[in-house]
């Protein structure tokens, strides 16, 4: 069983606990997950199964889409409901406008620091487990970037919020320096990924839905359709070049290389992702070369 799955997380669930229970059901145990959501949080998780566990990293980094709940006039440990109320101040009048005034400050490439409680590891030790001890240490900030961050509802206390953004954002922080710029304090409320890259929640299946090989093996995508690279389709004198570990040159290609630098997804006429591959630009044209080969060795005859 090989491909990519994508799963509707719900809360009260570690993203470990998603895999450990695709494990069981697939009998596999070759199964990962693509980027953690908070047990709290809900939405699209993406599983990887057999092979594709070797698409983890193209994966994990792409951009992602949340909505969510920020509460003003709270504040807590993990800057959400998680975690131990701290602060409660006063709410302010706030229009949703006033809100989105605020909100577009954090937008393009800022520079966030983690909250304490979280996966992020400083002297070789998570940072919640350095929290549980009640330890707090200096975090470096990380940069990232928010594509949007619009307000799309507010009724005190809480408005209804859309972010875009980089792999590696925490959401949890944007409530939290939010409510520090709002002068109330706030706190994420609720969270829900519903994109990553160009994979929706919508084509997302619960874990009801996912009670055995058979309902694992129809939501199943096939890898030459998970990845958002660009595609170099190879002619069949191409197949022991990818299969020996050598260069790929124009010739080899239906239709030459989209583009002159990068990573790309090296597939067969039939759509079968058979490497990944790293671009070269030369005076003859762009060459690829195969770093990550998924060709079984009967695809070489």
């Amino acid at each position: 069983m090989t491909g990519i799955l994508l799963v509707d997380k719900p809360a009260g669930m570690t993203s470990h606990d998603v895999v450990d229970r695709i494990r069981k059901v697939t009998r596999q145990k070759r199964v990962g997950h693509t980027g953690t959501l908070d047990p709290g949080a809900t939405g699209l998780l993406i599983l990887c199964i057999g092979k594709a566990t070797r698409l983890s990293e193209h994966l994990t980094g792409l951009d992602k889409v949340y909505q969510g709940r920020i509460r003003f006039g709270q504040e807590s440990s993990s800057y959400d409901l998680d975690g131990e109320l701290i602060a409660e101040k006063p709410v302010p009048p706030l229009t949703r406008e006033q809100i989105q005034a605020l909100c577009s400050g954090f937008t393009g490439v800022i520079s966030q620091i983690p909250p304490m409680v979280s996966a992020v590891k400083i002297g070789g030790e998570r940072l919640y487990k350095k929290a549980r001890k009640g330890e707090v240490v200096d975090r470096p900030a990380r940069t990232v970037t928010v594509h949007a961050f619009e307000v799309l509802s507010y009724t005190e206390p809480e408005a209804e919020v859309r972010v875009a953004c980089t792999s590696g954002t925490y959401v949890r922080s944007l409530a939290h320096d939010l409510g520090e710029l709002a002068g109330c304090g706030a706190l994420l409320a609720s969270l829900r990924r519903t994109a990553v890259g160009r994979h929706s929640v919508e084509a997302a299946a619960t874990l009801e839905a996912l009670q055995s090989t058979d309902d694992v093996y129809a939501r199943l995508i096939p890898m030459g359709e998970a990845l958002d690279l660009p595609c170099v389709i190879v002619e069949r004198d191409g197949l022991n070049i990818i299969a020996t570990g050598g260069v790929l040159l124009p010739m080899h290609m239906v239709e030459g290389c989209p583009v002159n630098t990068g990573w790309v997804q090296i597939q067969d006429k039939r759509g079968q992702l058979l490497a990944l591959g790293t671009v070269d630009g030369s005076p003859m044209g762009a060459m690829v070369q195969p770093k990550r080969v998924f060709l079984s060795p009967g695809q070489t005859a």
